[in-house]
């Protein structure tokens, strides 16, 4: 399916139906790695309906661990094409792990991933330790004990990741190892046989 038709398929959910949530694709900016919008005047700010009900049960818990705060969107379904264009862009840099590869396809491309944040009362973002997208080693969620021994993450950093975690697992999304932002849902296997994919 193409992503300029995504509006007419009753699978997915546009983000704006979310309440308490706030929203900042930094693909459709040049606030990425990539440095320039990727997004255009395609409208990504979607999920499938299933991620979209675990965003809101995320968004109720989160209001009961921190009232006052909310999930920020950085990203949420990512066109095929575009998944194409930052597999390509990392040719050759070492950093491939950080983007699926597209012959299997990216789990974002079915709307059943998304990356997020948090914002606290005044609307800041917490300092998580990293920035978003940030391919270092420092964003593995993974190595987090290692770093906190180290001193090169914070409790206060690691716990606003922890908050973010929680809020996102009670909606039933899931982590993974090398970034804290990333959060997906669904057995990836089937996700990719069976859900529809926007291109």
């Amino acid at each position: 399916m193409r992503c300029e038709d995504i509006a007419s398929h009753s699978r997915f959910r546009r983000l704006s139906t979310i309440s308490g949530i706030a929203v900042d694709l930094r693909y459709a900016s040049d606030r990425n790695f990539v440095g320039h919008d990727l997004y255009g005047t395609l409208d990504c700010a979607w999920l499938h309906r299933d991620a979209a009900t675990g965003l809101e049960q995320a968004v109720a818990r989160l209001a009961q661990l921190a009232p006052g705060y909310r999930v920020l969107v950085l990203d949420a379904v990512r066109p095929h094409r575009v998944q194409v264009e930052l597999w390509d862009f990392l040719e050759g840099t070492g950093l491939r792990e950080y983007v699926a590869d597209p012959a299997r396809g990216s789990i974002h491309s079915f709307g059943m991933a998304l990356d997020a944040t948090l914002l606290d009362e005044q609307g800041r973002e917490l300092d998580m330790g990293t920035g978003y997208d940030e391919m270092t080693e420092l964003s593995h969620p993974r190595l987090e004990a290692r770093h906190l021994a180290s001193g090169e993450l914070t409790a206060d950093q690691h716990r606003h990741r922890e908050l973010l975690r929680e809020a996102l697992h009670a909606g039933g999304f899931r982590g993974i190892e090398n970034e804290w932002w990333h959060f997906e849902m669904g057995d990836r296997q089937e996700v990719r046989a069976s859900f529809l994919r926007v291109d």
